[in-house]
């Protein structure tokens, strides 16, 4: 069961503070509509920004990625890190530079990972970041092996300090640009997918599946 959201003094939205969202269940929104997550770490002064998947069950996010990795073995030793997600929705063309802007949705999280030793979460963990991306498919694959369970590592990292920061809707201009013989408006960037290329080694009497070919970003899931 998800717990109410608290702003906390790192996480608290101060520039464009009527953008900031706490709610739980809005930001957990945004996190299932991602792909993509840059994770934020410091190492012996020298910071680092790395992109990876994730996926979300309940209130803990989940990375994964080799068991050799230098990201993950040093985020597993307990320093501070910083995710980020981010979605961008659309730019905003006003008829002045200064208030052209860009509609979108962001989320950080900070914390501390840990990495996932208990086998069955670890198993659950490899799940919910397949089902994050294409929702039906973990079920029609064929699952890790032991070899390749050991050979990957899963951390967990809990959603407990976070703040969301989203911009939506129109041109927002000055007054008196509201003259100004320009085109003003939005142009919207939808994720839309294109039609399912089937591998050349695929048998063709393999029909495609319903959740590839009804492929979306936008979806609801339990909190």
């Amino acid at each position: 069961m998800s717990q109410p959201s608290t702003a906390t003094a790192r996480t608290r939205v101060v520039r464009e503070a009527d953008r900031a969202v706490y709610d739980r269940k809005l930001v957990y929104r945004i996190l299932d509509e991602g792909f993509i997550c840059h994770v934020g770490f410091n190492v012996e002064g020298q910071p680092f920004v790395i992109p990876t998947s994730y996926g979300r069950s309940g209130d803990q996010l989940y990375l994964h990625g080799s068991a050799a990795s230098r990201m993950l073995r040093n985020l597993d030793s307990g320093i501070a890190v910083c995710v980020t997600v981010t979605l961008l929705d659309g730019l905003v063309l006003a008829r002045s530079i200064f208030n052209h802007s860009m509609n979108y949705r962001s989320v950080v999280i900070l914390g501390t990972a840990t990495a996932v030793s208990d086998p069955e979460e670890k198993l659950a963990a490899l799940r919910a970041l397949s089902e994050h991306i294409l929702p039906g498919r973990w079920a029609e694959s064929r699952q890790p092996n032991e070899k390749e369970l050991k050979a990957t590592m899963a951390l967990r990292l809990p959603i407990e300090e976070f703040s969301a920061k989203v911009r939506q809707g129109p041109v927002v201009d000055d007054a008196d640009d509201y003259s100004f013989r320009t085109w003003a408006g939005v142009i919207p960037l939808p994720v839309v997918p294109g039609a399912p290329l089937r591998d050349e080694r695929c048998d063709p009497g393999i029909p495609v599946p319903g959740y590839v070919t009804g492929y979306s970003r936008r979806r609801e899931k339990s909190f």
